[in-house]
């Protein structure tokens, strides 16, 4: 980029409009207490573990939405996930048949969208021989041990739309369901949430373990968000819901420029949603009437591209300008972000702080995750592009104390919301 010189000054504030004060002046009201319907302590999932099910035709709800590259499966932590449960199944006697989405195929069969394409990794993975079929309402008979994986739900537009019809269908061939999909938890669909009317419902281990671990979080103290990403629809209410109980929130990534644009601040063409301004303000607005830091970046990375080897730019906030893009959250403020997650007691983080995938702009993503690893205390993660950057920086998940199959479903859980997968499995 040419004509103009970063100006890095420092980590001062800068002046804003309205009367607001960066970094650390932001407080939120002690409102929005936690009130999730499906959550108390002793709340209870009608577990599959000791079900019988030799000889049971067993439809097994799993989230098998993997990243695919040319048809080859990027990243198989959702299909490691499922393996507990399918194993115990298998060991147990049960025909199991596997139902899940991949992508959105729009209610339209579409190859790029075929579930046919992670056969090989899931066999792989898993160790085990998968049959298929190429229609998720019909279904051939198994042996004693063997798996069918059905073809995508979501070629048909009625599952989006949980027809009750499409829901008998799809249960009159076996004899019980298995959800262990939490990530899809948080769709009203038919293979999450109409089935369960059809067939005698259970949770799954690894849906079992999401609960276990997310639960407790809805009566946590003293929390500290970390949120990045770019839609601040899915991340204001987890905001909101923790108001009572956090900390602080560090926000990263598009949507800290949505908040900063809030503020005044002109983001230049950086990525952002014009239309959520108000929410965002409305938000800030709330400043004064609470305890919870609301931290955004001061200074920040911007470049007039997105490459590998782009010319890159460290400035504070205050100098974004004309066609420069913010890409990530800048060295001051990644400071900041990793000195808030030092003195922190429990840790949330859903979405990267900025475009991690190519290198001139994963430095605080990194930082960032790299902070959360090493800290002693309660330590969440979810989202597939915070777990892709997990994997993509070497980070093991061993050193969190829960990486979520998650992303959307571990924030709606979390923001307070009964999800819909969820209720029909509770006792």
């Amino acid at each position: 980029m040419v004509g103009f010189e970063p100006t890095i000054t420092g980590p001062e504030p800068v002046a804003l409009p309205l009367g607001y004060t960066p970094i650390n002046g932001h407080r939120l009201p002690k409102a929005f207490p936690a009130s999730n319907p499906c959550y108390n302590p002793a709340m209870k999932l009608n577990s599959i573990k000791g079900v019988p099910v030799k000889g049971k035709k067993v439809l097994m709800r799993a989230d098998l939405n993997v990243p695919l590259d040319e048809g080859n499966v990027t990243d198989i932590s959702r299909i490691e996930g499922i393996g507990p449960t399918l194993h115990h199944l298998l060991k147990e006697g049960a025909l199991v048949y596997l139902a899940s989405h991949l992508g959105r195929p729009k209610g339209e069969i579409n190859p790029d969208f075929s579930l046919q394409q992670i056969i090989t990794a899931m066999e792989q993975c898993l160790d085990i021989k998968v049959k298929f079929s190429d229609d998720c309402l019909k279904c051939q008979e198994l042996g004693e041990g063997e798996v069918m994986l059905l073809e995508n739900t979501r070629f048909y537009p009625e599952e989006k739309e949980n027809d009750p019809e499409f829901a008998k269908k799809m249960a009159k061939n076996f004899d019980l369901f298995v959800n262990d999909a939490f990530g899809a938890a948080h769709r009203a669909h038919v293979s999450t949430h109409g089935i369960t009317e059809h067939l005698p419902s259970y949770a799954g281990f690894l849906m079992g373990k999401e609960i276990e671990a997310l639960s407790p979080l809805l009566e946590a103290q003293n929390v500290t968000l970390v949120l990045g990403g770019s839609k601040i629809d899915t991340k204001i209410g987890i905001v909101k819901n923790f108001l009572s109980r956090a900390k602080s929130a560090l926000i990263g990534g598009a949507l800290a420029n949505t908040f900063l644009m809030a503020e005044g601040f002109d983001i230049g063409k950086s990525k952002s949603e014009e239309d959520k301004f108000e929410v965002a303000q409305e938000t800030l607005l709330m400043a004064d009437a609470g305890n919870v830091e609301i931290v955004l970046p001061i200074d920040v990375v911007v470049a007039d591209e997105i490459g590998p080897d782009v010319q890159t730019l460290n400035l504070p906030v205050r100098d974004v300008e004309l066609d420069m893009m913010i890409l990530d959250v800048g060295n001051k403020s990644t400071e900041i972000f990793t000195s808030k997650i030092h003195e922190a007691d429990t840790i949330i983080m859903n979405g990267p702080m900025g475009v991690y995938e190519e290198k001139p702009f994963e430095k605080s993503t990194k930082s960032v995750l790299e902070a959360i690893a090493a800290h002693k205390g309660t330590t969440i993660l979810g989202g597939g592009d915070t777990v892709d950057a997990i994997n993509k920086f070497n980070i093991p998940a061993e050193k969190f104390t829960h990486v979520s199959t998650g992303g959307g479903a571990m924030l709606e859980f979390l923001e307070g919301k009964t999800l819909p997968g969820i209720e029909p499995l509770i006792i």
